[in-house]
């Protein structure tokens, strides 16, 4: 018999409960039982664990010090029980999230912390990746879920949820040239001719909609390479405007005024997850909860 978790459980509950008797009636037995297996265990052990005192069993030195390590190892069996059964009623083993870089800013991550709570042992990864890059990794199978901003056309191997708005800003090095050309406002024809950087993957058609506005275009797969393309004076771009705010008012970056148009981009942004692959436990339950955070999302722009 030894220590098993068998064991290990009945001691615990004679030192909760103080008797054998007591520890009975919790683990539905009957009190002869209990103190037999404590008997049994104290001599395949060679080592006291009760002393015995009239209806009362006390804890011996021994098996306080067994104590810590014992509820240690109940509660992990516990807890891999309860992840066993997850399993089997359809948590999948891992849930990777695939976001845009411009949305890591996002209000997507708070509702983590509760999944955390509810499945402990579910495996997340979230992994950026431009736009068309992320959808790609959905249809593939390689994410459960994406973060995007929406899409200029529907998908029918896609379902979604949408969450919340995000602002993007026209922003530019201060010390551009084009700035002083134009007097600091940028016409049509000026925007055409100045090389804008976009986050997309291999094409600028794969950019978030209504982004791309010039002629002249840099590719890359980052929002932070793009600032920093932007901040070397290489071109202009449409950056999340909580990333940008604190350069601007430092003086680090400029908002580009344009003639005739707005300088800003509100597109929303949507939950999506392929119709072709049922979601597991863990994805349903984050959906679920980004349902419910979705009321209380804050535009990046307040």
């Amino acid at each position: 018999m030894a220590l098993n978790s068998e064991t290990l459980r009945l001691i615990l509950a004679v030192i909760d409960h103080g008797s054998f008797s007591a520890a009975a009636r919790a683990l539905n037995r009957v009190p002869s039982a209990v103190s037999m297996m404590i008997g049994q265990l104290e001599a395949e052990l060679d080592l006291p664990l009760f002393e015995r005192s009239g209806r009362e069993a006390r804890p011996t030195p021994a098996a306080r010090a067994l104590e810590v390590q014992a509820r240690q190892i109940t509660h992990q069996l516990a807890q891999l029980n309860a992840h066993a059964l997850q399993l089997h009623q359809g948590l999948e083993s891992r849930l990777t999230l695939a976001v845009a870089p411009e949305l890591l800013s996002a209000a997507w991550s708070a509702p983590l912390a509760e999944l955390a709570q509810a499945y402990p042992n579910l495996e997340v990864e979230i992994r950026s990746a431009p736009q068309a890059d992320a959808l790609a990794m959905l249809h593939a199978g390689q994410a459960q879920l994406a973060i995007v901003f929406e899409r200029p056309t529907m998908d029918e191997r896609e379902d979604f949820d949408e969450l919340a708005s995000e602002t993007l800003v026209a922003v530019i090095s201060p010390a551009h040239s084009i700035l002083k050309q134009c007097n600091g406002r940028l016409c049509a024809d000026d925007l055409a001719l100045l090389r804008q950087i976009l986050v997309a993957s291999h094409s600028a058609d794969s950019a978030a909609p209504r982004v791309l506005l010039s002629r002249q275009y840099w590719l890359t797969d980052s929002h932070l390479a793009t600032l920093s393309l932007v901040q070397a004076g290489l071109g202009w771009a449409y950056l999340p405007q909580s990333l940008v705010r604190p350069l601007v008012a430092s003086g680090a970056l400029e908002v580009i005024c344009f003639e005739h148009m707005s300088n800003q981009l509100r597109l929303w942004v949507d939950v999506v997850w392929s119709r072709e692959r049922p979601l597991g436990l863990g994805a349903q339950r984050y959906l679920e909860l980004l349902r419910q955070s979705s009321l209380h999302w804050q535009e990046i722009e307040k």
